[in-house]
């Protein structure tokens, strides 16, 4: 069995074009943390190392699993869950993440979720797999980190990054209609499709903010 999380975890990742409310559970990720443009060559080699190893990681589980016959495993593999990064300004600014007017004074945290079967142990091999076949500095910057979430309210934003403050709008509106209130000046923006094989006006990206 192939577990997808487009599938399978629909609540989460597929909301619509209006805010709503979802309460998202304790999380394992692969993280690195940058500031900057994103546009800029740092944050995509950023992106690179950490998908590079989000691949050995989902390798090494398939084989480890058909090694077994699949006898002790729960599924057989997975797909590669999507490319999420939390967002913050430099604390000089004051400002909130989602003013985007100034690309240079962003700070991020990049990260890719890991499914439940992952250990940390077997995010340790992997890393040192890598490291051994494609060496990479950036690499020693990634860790394994829990998060959880909570209650947040989130939605689907399709079209441009930089229209996303219209989107923005929609979720501040629905906080003060339902008396909600942040918890923080950071959001979460999760990547449905690949920046680099998609059109910037079909991206598809899940804006999140914790409530």
């Amino acid at each position: 069995m192939k577990y997808d999380w487009r599938k399978q975890e629909k609540k989460l990742y597929s909301p619509g074009e209006m805010p709503e409310e979802v309460c998202v559970p304790a999380q394992r990720f692969l993280m690195i943390s940058g500031k900057g443009n994103p546009n800029h060559e740092d944050f995509s080699n950023r992106v690179g190392a950490l998908y590079s190893l989000a691949y050995s990681i989902k390798m090494r589980y398939k084989a480890e699993r058909k090694g077994m016959g699949n006898r002790d495993a729960d599924m057989e593999e997975f797909a590669v869950y999507p490319l999420e990064g939390v967002w913050d300004m430099e604390e000089e600014t004051g400002a909130d993440a989602h003013v985007l007017e100034d690309k240079e004074h962003l700070r991020y945290t990049i990260m890719i979720r890991q499914p439940d079967c992952i250990t940390e142990e077997m995010y340790e091999a992997a890393l040192a797999a890598v490291k051994k076949k494609k060496p990479n500095p950036l690499l020693d910057e990634i860790t394994w980190e829990i998060c959880e979430e909570g209650r947040c309210v989130q939605i689907l934003h399709t079209g441009l990054f930089d229209d996303e403050p219209e989107s923005f709008r929609k979720m501040d509106l629905f906080l003060e209609e339902m008396h909600l209130k942040r918890r923080s000046k950071t959001h979460r923006e999760i990547y449905l499709k690949d920046m680099s094989r998609t059109a910037p006006k079909k991206m598809k990206t899940i804006l999140r903010y914790t409530v």
